[in-house]
């Protein structure tokens, strides 16, 4: 499984490559400007092929999840913290019939000890990070925890084998496909990874 993670601030010709990389497969695209008003997330939307809407999951103004026809919501970890203790009032307004729900975590011992049912759970650093440098990895292992764990932190497609050996059954990329010179390359080779080992879903 691939999540890619949107880069923090644009890049030259974004929404090309990205909708690129969902006509070569990528089903899990988190999209994340902390940035942006809600008028400029709906304007970014509206950039994208609205036939790939539906592999989109947001991380701030979770209402738009109502407005169009998007795959998900992501809790970031204070949000997470803040809101998941009292879902049924946080989720009340949101059409979420059929939708995932996914969070971020630093630490796996609140990972595995958390009640909520996420669809899936974001665990980083797991190595150091090529986008935000001086963040280093912490070599999580997650073999012993039962749920499904997606690793981030300094995924290129030379190291994919490492976070299978550490139990992760997929990663999260950000400046692996971001900051490379064949960003549709090097998802497919990661895409192909994940189909060959049966991992990816």
């Amino acid at each position: 499984m691939i999540v890619l993670i949107a880069p923090e601030k644009d890049v030259k010709d974004e929404i090309t490559i990205l909708n690129q990389l969902f006509k070569a497969g990528l089903e899990y695209y988190h999209f994340r400007k902390p940035t942006k008003d809600y008028k400029e997330h709906c304007y970014y939307l509206n950039q994208i092929d609205s036939k790939y809407h539906n592999r989109v999951i947001v991380h701030y103004f979770h209402k738009l999840i109502n407005q169009y026809n998007l795959k998900g919501i992501h809790f970031q970890e204070q949000k997470r913290r803040e809101n998941i203790n009292n879902p049924g009032r946080y989720f009340k307004d949101l059409n979420m019939f059929g939708k995932t729900i996914s969070s971020s975590f630093h630490e796996p011992e609140e990972l595995a000890n958390c009640e909520f049912e996420f669809d899936y759970h974001l665990l980083s650093p797991v190595f150091s990070s090529i986008s935000k440098k001086g963040y280093k990895g912490r070599g999580f292992d997650v073999n012993h925890i039962d749920k499904l764990i997606i690793g981030m932190g300094g995924v290129t497609r030379a190291n994919l084998a490492e976070f299978t050996k550490l139990g992760f059954k997929g990663v999260g990329v950000l400046g692996g496909i971001w900051n490379s010179h064949t960003p549709i390359t090097d998802f497919k080779t990661m895409r192909y990874y994940f189909t060959k080992t049966k991992n990816y879903n």
